[in-house]
């Protein structure tokens, strides 16, 4: 997530916090505070419930980066890469470099984070029950046992058999091991969770209706996980056409190209106004790929400064752009692309530019696939 802040790190891997976490932190110390522990515990005071809601929406985001924690360790411990950790509105998300080879460790990755939750909620009910009755502290209690339910909340929630919940991540491994056709179980994952969060998102809408704010909250999640599966859906039936095709195969060549030494101002004159793509890539001196550079930058560049600034000056270097080789499997290479990096892929051959592949050349050859029949779900 673009709007997002890196804040550190968690089990060794960079942390970041996306801009809705301090509202949702307000919104549930809110609920907490004004709502729920004055029904449970009525008589204190408002700095009481006030500070005691404040600790427990705390908690709770602790326990949110717990579940997410669960899955990066245990996608690490089955060798795979693990981008970041990311807390948001609506819970978490962990950004992992590459998808899991075996339905066995796509089944743990999957299923590490609810049980987490569980665990977890588990422990905070035993310990505020266990805490009221050992030294009477009721709102401490009340709070342990409000994270406890909370918890238990979201790992059912999130076992429902729905993409991209965890449970529906936890069906699909089970489906890939039993079929081992592991795109068509990311279909149907993708399929049933088009299908909850439309029942999720229709059952909150009805609710608001009836005067459940609540509601609110609920046709939110429903939109943002069917939007989350379709965009699962699609990304399978993409992997299948691309399924066994190799770069050189559908890059696109011979490649518009230009040099990097040009200033800014004569780019724009002898080779943008007059290039059929909006993204070209750069050679240096000795002909060697060094970069790519979008027109759009270009455009950024203040017009007393065009005469002197080289093209590479703006440019993407070659260290941040996307690259593979001629032989290397398209599916490979989009399954370890990079979100900030993206398209289009620069395919080289030792240090010669080979080709390109853009979002069109994918785009294209996955139409190509869809002629050849429908797919099953």
């Amino acid at each position: 997530m673009n709007t997002s802040v890196r804040i550190g790190r968690v089990v060794g891997v960079p942390l970041r916090i996306h801009w809705t976490v301090p509202l949702l932190v307000a919104l549930f110390g809110y609920s907490l505070g004004s709502r729920t522990l004055p029904a449970w515990l009525p008589g204190r005071s408002a700095a009481v419930y006030a500070s005691a809601g404040s600790a427990g929406a705390i908690l709770l985001i602790a326990s949110l980066l717990a579940h997410e924690a669960a899955h990066a360790v245990t996608a690490r411990r089955k060798d795979i890469p693990v981008h970041s950790v990311t807390l948001w509105a609506l819970g978490g998300m962990t950004e992992m470099g590459s998808k899991p080879r075996t339905a066995g460790a796509a089944f743990l990755v999957a299923a590490s984070g609810p049980l987490t939750s569980l665990v977890v909620g588990g422990a905070a009910l035993a310990a505020g029950f266990g805490l009221l009755a050992l030294s009477g502290w009721a709102v401490p209690a009340a709070v342990l046992v409000w994270l406890g339910w909370a918890n238990l909340l979201l790992g059912v929630f999130n076992l429902l058999p729905a993409a991209p919940l965890d449970g529906g991540r936890v069906v699909q491994a089970v489906m890939w091991w039993r079929t081992g056709d592991r795109y068509r179980a990311e279909r149907a994952a993708g399929r049933s969770g088009q299908i909850l969060g439309a029942l999720v998102m229709g059952f909150g809408w009805i609710s608001f209706l009836r005067g459940a704010v609540g509601g609110l909250w609920l046709a939110l999640i429903g939109f943002f996980v069917m939007v989350f599966a379709n965009a699962e859906r699609q990304r399978a039936s993409l992997a299948t056409a691309v399924h066994g095709v190799r770069a050189a195969d559908v890059m696109a060549h011979p490649v518009e190209t230009c040099p990097d030494w040009l200033t800014v101002e004569r780019f724009i004159d002898d080779v943008a106004l007059n290039a059929r793509h909006s993204t070209l890539p750069l050679l240096d001196f000795d002909g060697r790929p060094s970069g790519n550079v979008r027109l759009l930058q270009l455009g950024k560049v203040p017009a007393p400064q065009r005469e002197t600034v080289r093209v590479r000056d703006v440019a993407t270097p070659l260290a941040q752009c996307t690259t593979c080789a001629p032989n290397d499997l398209v599916e490979e290479v989009l399954e370890k692309l990079h979100p900030i990096r993206g398209l289009p892929i620069l395919v080289i051959d030792g240090q010669h530019l080979a080709g390109i592949i853009t979002a069109r050349d994918i785009s294209r050859l996955a139409q190509r696939h869809a002629l050849r029949g429908p797919m099953q779900p």
